[in-house]
């Protein structure tokens, strides 16, 4: 196990394509200790409630100011958005974010889930917690299936 192959899997955690999904399986099959890595990988994409509202934040702001064609389109684009989604959002809640966090499959992860609540005005607190919670379950079942060796290593990325 090296320093690169962790600071791989940590930026692999980082990022909204791979996530958790990318991050465990690669730190696993270049040789790092799972003890070592998943928690570090489930830590590591934890923060990316804070950093992505942080981010959308200040560029919301900055493109609001300057940009009418992206206001017109933001507000049009969250207006609908909220049509769809609150149904399901008054629903299930707080916990329906956290289960969809918790899938890890594409197009479901901490960024995303960060995003349609930032976008629907939801608490961030609330979020970022029922976030967390879906990162460490989605990270549990990743950790499983590597462990049980389930095929992963075709799905994940392979030794570089």
């Amino acid at each position: 196990m090296s320093f690169t192959t962790l600071l791989i899997s940590v930026l692999l955690s980082l990022l909204p394509i791979s996530e958790l999904r990318g991050g465990i399986p690669y730190a696993y099959f270049n040789g790092a200790s799972l003890l070592l890595a998943a928690p570090l990988c489930i830590l590591t994409n934890a923060l990316v409630a804070p950093i992505a509202y942080s981010f959308l934040a200040t560029v919301h702001k900055i493109f609001h100011a300057h940009w009418a064609w992206y206001t017109s389109f933001f507000d049009h684009f969250v207006a609908k958005a909220q049509r769809r989604v609150s149904p399901k959002v008054n629903k299930y809640g707080y916990w329906g974010i956290l289960l969809f966090v918790a899938i890890p499959l594409p197009i479901t992860g901490a960024w995303t889930g960060t995003l349609g609540s930032w976008m629907l005005g939801l608490d961030k607190r609330k979020t970022m917690m029922a976030v967390f919670g879906g990162v460490i379950v989605s990270g549990l079942i990743v950790t499983s299936l590597v462990v049980l060796g389930v095929g992963i290593d075709s799905v994940f990325i392979k030794r570089i």
